[in-house]
């Protein structure tokens, strides 16, 4: 039997961009660890979480394209190697629609459908450093608006679909927590939860 000490969590932080997952991300880090140096940030949005380098001295890892899946494996293994007790990957989406990522992989090799095939086992590997790696880790997300064409007597009409984070589908199962933030309101919404850290009284 695992206790919760020791198991090592892992969250997805999903927010619109500008909207402070960066910020919410260290928050969170700090309240697992309370050390600034055993916090690691795989930085890919050209070292946006210096910025916050008033709230301690974290670590820094800027990571540049490509932003292959096997790269982001190098770099989760980096930061544990070192006593990373919480890895913060800022941000997930560019290892599936970044420079290098799935999308460009899968277009490189023709764009076709059977090409997932090979496309698929590496986006796998990925997701497997993750929940494998003995540190925590908080991964941020993009999120945004998608439209989908519906057919109204005779019309095209752009629908709104709903909020979709900007990696392939499935990647939230594979979590413990995930945070959806709500710009507008100025919240943070729990939508899964398997630790009951967040379980309300009864």
């Amino acid at each position: 039997k695992v206790s919760l000490k020791k198991k090592k969590i892992k969250v997805l932080l999903s927010a619109y961009s500008g909207s402070g997952k960066t910020n919410g991300a260290l928050r969170l880090a700090y309240g697992m660890t309370k050390d600034w140096s055993k916090i690691f940030v795989i930085d890919t949005e050209r070292g946006s979480s210096t910025l916050y380098k008033s709230l301690g001295d974290f670590m820094f890892v800027n990571f540049e394209p490509p932003y292959t899946p096997q790269n982001y494996i190098e770099a989760i293994k980096y930061c544990n190697s070192q006593g990373a007790e919480v890895i913060i990957i800022d941000s997930i989406t560019h290892e599936w629609s970044g420079k290098g990522g799935c999308l460009d992989i899968h277009a490189s090799y023709g764009g076709k459908f059977q090409d997932w095939a090979a496309v698929t086992p590496m986006h796998l590997e990925f997701i497997d450093a993750i929940c494998s790696v003995d540190s925590h880790v908080i991964c941020t997300v993009r999120r945004k608006e998608e439209h989908i064409l519906n057919d109204q007597n005779g019309k095209k009409v752009v629908e709104k679909k709903g909020l979709a984070e900007q990696t392939r589908d499935g990647f939230s199962y594979e979590m413990d927590i995930v945070f959806e933030i709500d710009n507008q309101n100025n919240l943070c919404r729990v939508t899964k939860n398997r630790t009951q850290l967040f379980k309300e009284d009864p």
